[in-house]
């Protein structure tokens, strides 16, 4: 009687020999599948379900074939129920992650066990998808080479250093402050005090209030490639500045309701 094993060698080398091209087979036993290693199922559907459903090994053929094309095969679990095979693309190594995980996964299918009924399933369901997935693994390649990091701004002209000051008040000394941003504080009522020689917004406003002209604040003047900076007039110790932080986030959903 055959085993499992022999039972899927021979289906894959029957199935290689019935695809487009020149298929080659190998098997492996891969012990505890874990979704990202060893191999990796391009598939995030059924097939991917169904590998995970081993409890300890997998029994796999793999079949290469032109252009660096490889399917997977394995018996569809739990083995013994039914005569149904998982064939789906292997995810294609050699290339940076963000040049794979952009693509949508090309996604295996279950086939019968007979295997020119398989072929063709495969031939029409699963090689198109899968060549227009690698299509575009290589198109990403040629064209991000690099991960799309986040770059710097450039360093602004001008820079305000808004300070936060024991009373809570924020402001800064009007010598520091560029001209070019007089008008932005004003809009977001700051206010000119001459005794003091700074621009202050005043403490009296409420919380939200005062986060809300902030952030108008850095928005308008960052937009005029004007850089803003806080302070602090004296040092706040870790735990002060987390309440501070849990206060202010607390306070407008407190005043919705």
């Amino acid at each position: 009687m055959p085993t499992p094993h022999d039972e899927l060698s021979a289906f894959a080398t029957a199935l290689a020999a019935r695809l487009p091209g020149t298929w080659t087979t190998s098997h492996a036993l891969i012990d505890n599948y874990d979704p990202s290693a060893p191999f990796r199922v391009w598939d995030d559907g059924h097939v991917l379900w169904g590998a995970t459903g081993y409890s300890r090994t997998v029994d796999v053929a793999f079949l290469d074939g032109p252009d660096s094309q490889q399917l997977v095969v394995f018996a569809r679990p739990p083995v013994g129920c039914g005569n149904e095979f998982l064939v789906a693309p292997m995810e294609p190594t050699g290339f940076k992650p963000h040049q794979v995980d952009t693509v949508d996964e090309p996604n295996g299918i279950v086939v019968p066990g007979d295997p020119p009924r398989a072929a063709a399933d495969v031939t029409r369901r699963v090689l198109p998808r899968y060549h227009a997935a690698l299509k575009t693994v290589h198109h990403n390649a040629r064209t991000q080479p690099e991960p799309p990091h986040r770059q710097p701004a450039p360093e602004p002209a001008q820079t305000l250093t808004l300070t936060w000051y024991p009373d809570g008040v924020v402001g800064a000394p009007f010598k520091s402050v560029p001209k070019d941003a007089h008008d932005v504080l004003y809009i977001c009522h700051f206010q000119y005090r001459p005794h003091e020689a700074a621009f202050a917004l005043p403490a009296s406003y409420s919380r939200a209030e005062r986060a809300n002209f902030l952030h108008a604040t850095v928005r308008l003047l960052t937009a005029q490639g004007i850089g803003v900076n806080f302070r602090h007039a004296t040092p706040v110790t870790p735990a002060v500045a987390a309440a501070h932080l849990l206060t202010a986030t607390a306070t407008p959903a407190a005043q919705r309701r």
